[in-house]
Parts: C-alpha cells; sequence; structure tokens
C-alpha cells in the first residue's frame, strides 16, 4: 500500500466515524443541557417528563438500529450513512427549537434514530473497508470516536454553562453544536466509496476492485475481492437462522448468552452517569456551573479508559476482565450508596461523588464495554450472527431506554443512595450470570465455539436419557 493509498483509507475511516463522533455528542450533550430545559421558563420538565425526553432517543435508537441495518443492505452503507447525516443535522435543529416538551421528543426520537443507525451501519462499514490485519484497531476508533463525543458534549456543555449561565436559554446552544460534525459528515460522505463487500452482493465485482485499488496495493486488491467473493457465495449458500431455530437448545442457549451479555453491559447503570451525570452531581451538592464542569472529568476518563480496555483485550481473557470491570463497578456503586448517606450534607460529598463516577467509569469503559461488544461479535456463528446480533443488539438499547426513563423518576423518588443501591443488586446479578454462563472466547474460532456449544447441548441430552432410563 503506497502512502496516496494509506492517505485515502485514513480519510474514509475519520470521515465514516464522524457518525460514531455524533452518537457520543448526541447522547451526552443532555447530560448538561437537561438542568436548563426543565426550568419554569423553559420547558419545565417534571422528573417523568425528564426520563422521556432522554429515553426517547434510546427509543428510537433500538427501532433505528433493526431499520437501517436493512436499509444498508438494500441501498448501501455509504448512501445510508449520508442519509443519517441529514437526519443528524435536522433533527438536531428540530431539537433546539423545539417550544414545548412534546417537540422535543419526537425529534428526540427521530435523533434516535440516526444514533442507532449509526451504531450498527458504521462498525459494519470500517469493518468491509478495512484491510484484515487492522481491522481490529480500525473498527475500535469508532467505539473511541463514541466516547470523545461524550467528553466534546461535557467540554462544551461546561464552558457554555459557565460562560452563559445565567440565561435560562442557553441549552440552545448546548444542542446546534452537533450539527457541525453531522455537516462534516454530510460533505465527506459524498467523496467516500460504497463498500466493495456490498459492491460484490449487488454483482458490482468492477466497481468493487476499483474501490480497492484506492485503498489497497493492486495485488491485494485482487486477492481480497476473490476473498470477499468467496465468501458471499459461501454466505448466500448459507441456511440462515431464524426465531423458529430457538427450539434448538444449542441455538437458544447462544442467543441467551447474547442477550445477557448485552443487559449485562447495561444493568451497571453506566448510562445514568452518561446521562445525568450533572443531575447526579448536583444532587451530591455541587452548583450547576461546578457540576458541569465536574461531569468533564467523567468524558476524559471514558476516552482514557477506552485505550486501556483496547489493549487488555489482548492480553487477558473475556471472563476475567469482564468479572473484574463489574466487582468493580459493583463496589463503586455501592461506596456511591453509602457515602450518600454517610456525608450527607457535608461538603466533602460532591467532590467525593465526583471521584467514585469516575472510578465507577474506569471500571466500564475500561473493561465492560469492550468486552461486551467483542463478545457479540465472537460468541454467534455465521449462522447464527444475523439472528443473534439484531436480538442481542435490540434489547442493549431496550435497557438503556428503561434505564433512560426511570432514572430520574428513582433519583426523585427515593433520592441518590437508594437508586444506586438498586444497581448495586442488578450488579451482584450480573457477576452470578456471567460467573455461571458465560465460555470464554479468547483463542477460540467460531467453529470451535459452535462445536462446544452443540458438545453442551448433547451432553444436556444424554444425562437426560441417562436419568430417565435409571428411573
Amino acid at each position: 500500500m503506497n502512502k496516496s493509498q494509506q492517505t485515502n483509507l485514513r480519510s474514509i475511516i475519520l470521515i465514516s466515524t464522524f457518525g460514531g463522533l455524533l452518537f457520543g455528542y448526541d447522547t451526552g450533550v443532555l447530560n448538561g443541557a437537561l438542568p436548563y430545559m426543565s426550568l419554569p421558563n423553559q420547558l419545565n420538565l417534571t422528573a417523568l417528563m425528564q426520563g422521556i425526553v432522554t429515553s426517547a432517543l434510546l427509543l428510537g435508537a433500538a427501532l433505528g438500529a433493526v431499520i437501517c441495518g436493512r436499509l444498508s443492505d438494500r441501498f448501501g452503507r455509504r448512501k445510508t450513512i449520508f442519509y443519517l447525516a441529514a437526519l443528524f443535522f435536522f433533527s438536531t435543529l428540530g431539537c433546539t427549537v423545539s417550544p414545548n416538551a412534546e417537540v422535543m421528543v419526537l425529534f428526540r426520537f427521530l435523533l434516535g434514530l440516526a444514533v442507532g443507525g449509526a451504531s450498527v451501519i458504521v462498525p459494519a462499514f470500517l469493518a468491509e473497508i478495512s484491510p484484515a490485519e487492522n481491522r481490529g484497531r480500525i473498527v475500535t476508533q469508532n467505539e473511541l470516536m463514541i466516547v470523545s463525543g461524550q467528553l466534546l458534549a461535557f467540554t462544551c456543555n461546561a464552558l457554555i454553562g459557565n460562560l452563559f449561565g445565567e440565561n435560562p436559554y442557553v441549552w440552545r446552544i448546548m444542542l446546534p453544536i452537533a450539527a457541525i460534525p453531522a455537516i462534516i459528515l454530510f460533505f465527506g460522505m459524498l467523496k467516500v466509496p460504497e463498500s466493495p463487500r456490498w459492491l460484490v452482493t449487488k454483482g458490482k465485482n468492477k466497481e468493487a476492485l476499483q474501490v480497492l485499488h484506492r485503498i489497497r496495493s493492486k495485488g491485494a486488491a485482487k486477492t481480497e475481492l476473490l476473498e470477499i467473493e468467496n465468501a458471499y457465495r459461501e454466505e448466500v449458500n448459507l441456511d440462515k437462522a431464524t426465531l423458529k431455530d430457538l427450539s434448538t437448545p444449542w441455538i437458544r442457549r447462544l442467543v441467551f448468552i447474547g442477550i445477557g451479555i448485552a443487559v449485562v453491559q447495561q444493568f451497571t447503570g453506566v448510562n445514568s452517569i452518561m446521562y445525568y451525570g450533572t443531575e447526579i452531581l448536583k444532587d451530591a451538592g455541587f452548583e450547576t456551573k461546578a457540576a458541569l464542569i465536574g461531569n468533564i472529568g467523567n468524558g476524559v476518563i471514558s476516552v482514557l479508559a477506552t485505550f486501556v480496555g483496547i489493549w487488555l483485550l489482548g492480553k487477558i481473557g473475556r471472563r476475567p476482565m469482564l468479572i473484574s470491570g463489574l466487582i468493580g463497578t459493583t463496589f463503586t456503586l455501592l461506596s456511591i450508596g453509602i457515602c450518600s448517606n454517610f456525608f450527607a450534607g457535608t461538603a466533602f460529598l460532591p467532590y467525593l461523588i465526583l471521584f467514585l463516577t469516575i472510578t465507577f467509569l474506569a471500571f466500564q469503559q475500561g473493561a465492560i464495554s469492550p468486552v461486551t461488544w467483542l463478545m457479540l461479535s465472537e460468541i454467534f456463528p455465521l449462522r447464527l450472527r444475523g439472528l443473534g446480533m439484531g436480538v442481542s443488539v435490540f434489547c442493549l438499547w431496550m435497557v438503556n431506554f428503561l434505564i433512560g426513563l426511570t432514572f430520574p423518576i428513582l433519583l426523585a423518588q427515593i433520592g441518590l443512595s437508594m437508586t444506586f443501591f438498586v444497581f448495586v443488586a442488578f450488579g451482584v446479578l450480573s457477576i452470578l450470570f456471567v460467573v455461571k454462563c458465560l465460555p470464554e472466547t479468547k483463542g477460540l474460532t467460531l467453529e470451535e465455539l459452535e462445536m462446544n456449544f452443540r458438545k453442551h447441548d448433547q451432553t444436556s441430552i444424554d444425562i437426560t436419557t441417562d436419568h430417565q432410563t435409571l428411573s
């Protein structure tokens, strides 16, 4: 690969991962905007409406992840991302000018469709455009852009809140900043080529080779095209799993584990901090402006911990990494609950809560989140990948939606301490699930994993048969 081809590939990766940046910014910006939106002379949001406004995006994301994946199969990855950029832009403007909570909920839902679509299509596009030897590193750059987008949102919120915080309309300055990366993504995608793999699925093999020539050496381009063509022929002839296949025990167990991995990642309560971090710090005792500044620490540690998590994935097993992360997050949440009671009303409490939320995110982003997405990509054999990933990611977004909806209600009704004790209970259940049900996938091929599950299924049948014979 010459310098020109390397530059082309880097440009494609940079532009397309602006979808991840938008994902992060739009899920993080409400963290600082919500206190101002809730004021009586603004949208006058109750605790319930705060939850609805926040979670409307998450409900939209659950649907967007399902719908946009199919649209990208029909119209192409590039074109779908292009249209998502337009949806990001117009939904952001709609949120900015919303005159009331009902209109805000509508545009947050539309924004969620774009977020969900980006969460599925951008990683798929990166995987299909990347050289095999660099695929893992390139695809994880999207996760890095997501947490960078959240950090950008927290930083902008702090700057704007401290400069213009006396103006109750300050939230209308925070929200439209997301329009800038949406414009970059929109015009950038005009120059980005289509996925060569998608082109092959549509019989456009010559166009696929032209794309590969832009980002690979001549020999590598021809070799990769042959690999794509062979893989596609195998996939076309593959009898893919459907919901009817859930009657098969080993398939049902695999899908159950996939859903469990997705739910565990949300049961830690991570997004209660990412969405309501400013409210949590305010509840602990910070003023709004100080809470906005403190929340930057949550964003910084998320970015740094993601680097650590990517490095750790190549060093240790998935199970010990996930169990260690869950023990760390659960203990930290327990500490938040205890300290909120023990140090209530003291000047020390806000700083202690800030330290603990930063510690929590170090465990979450450094261990749990990287393992979640890696295991979801590893655990399903090719025949099950569409069904397994679709169901698992949908459940992940729906649990995210429920937490986003109920957290401010819990905070208002039972207080900071008891709310985090609820997440501690979820954390204990998550640890038990991982210890009892989760297999180790490090170092195993997809075929070996499938064989292990088939053997487990057969062993269970044999044991049952022997027991019935003895009876």
